[in-house]
């Protein structure tokens, strides 16, 4: 009998059922899950873990929509969707109002991964959305409105089970549209000495958004990225991170991985660049253990 809990056995089998389509599915979720993957702090890998644990859900049998809120486009680029000027974008639903399904692409790699991409046009609709009408809201209007976005009952076997909103480097407009959006946070968290600082502006920004525009919105996953288990330094952040919040750490951390960097410049996002690598590998687990979690508790809007 083959021993499959080891790490060559685990990456010999993620390789093959990666590129075969026959990873084993996790349960759906009964309602479409919204999460926000933000930090303002740059280089921390949000949108990273956005288009691998995106693909790793998708990987897992669920269905994913991404949608890149960043001008960079970068997630974009990472999931192999065109994003030139002129292309159907986050730009023009939110500032045109044009609808969510008209704007979604599928992504050629990965079975049951939508997204919706950003165009360098999304650069200036900090502006254009300040003389908006409810300008905060123009996302949550366009999510709630797609008809593959809701519980079992309204949306049926198409549903969207997750939705993931990788935001920009910055706690601007788009960023707030993203939190007012989504029910759940995911903050990803650099195991380094200044993985800490700025996150305490987030969380207040986070409990402001709370209290006046989305009652809903709970901070439920936290992901250690970046984690190098030579250095005391990643090992001391993890452990303060985990200290200070407890369950919402994932037990699983991605450490840091050159595939995990190359994979974007294929157009790729490391679940199919190299599926038994450790980056992979992490990812995998770590969209596991999301899939594992209930949603939380809503609560009253």
């Amino acid at each position: 009998m083959i021993d499959d809990t080891t790490p060559l056995a685990r990456a010999a089998e993620h390789s093959v059922l990666a590129r075969s389509g026959g990873l084993r599915s996790t349960g759906r979720p009964e309602s479409t899950r919204v999460l926000v993957v933000a930090n303002q702090k740059g280089g921390v890998g949000k949108t990273t873990s956005t288009v691998n644990l995106a693909a790793g859900l998708a990987q897992l049998g669920q269905r994913v929509l991404v949608i890149d809120l960043d001008p960079q486009g970068n997630a974009s680029t990472a999931l192999n969707i065109d994003h030139h000027r002129g292309v159907p974008s986050t730009y023009d639903m939110l500032v045109d109002g044009t609808p969510l399904a008209d704007v979604i692409a599928e992504c050629p790699d990965v079975a049951g991964l939508f997204v919706v991409p950003a165009t360098i046009d999304l650069a200036g609709a900090e502006i254009e959305l300040v003389s908006v009408a409810a300008r905060e809201n123009r996302l949550h209007g366009a999510i709630t409105g797609h008809p593959h976005v809701g519980s079992a009952a309204e949306a049926g076997e198409d549903r969207f089970d997750y939705v993931l909103i990788d935001c920009p480097p910055s706690l601007g407009l788009l960023t707030l549209n993203a939190l007012v959006a989504g029910a759940e946070m995911l903050i990803p968290i650099q195991a380094e000495y200044y993985a800490l600082e700025g996150l305490g502006q987030l969380l207040e920004t986070v409990d402001m958004v709370k209290k006046h525009l989305n009652p809903r919105l709970e901070v439920s996953t936290i992901l250690v990225t970046m984690y190098d288990a030579r250095t005391r330094l990643a090992a001391g952040v993890a452990k303060e991170v985990r200290e200070h919040f407890g369950d919402t750490v994932l037990k699983t951390s991605v450490p840091r991985s050159v595939r995990v960097s190359e994979a974007p410049s294929y157009g790729q996002t490391v679940m199919t660049y190299d599926p038994g690598s450790s980056g992979a590998l992490s990812y995998l687990e770590a969209a596991r253990e999301i899939a594992s979690r209930p949603a939380p508790a809503p609560a009253a809007r």
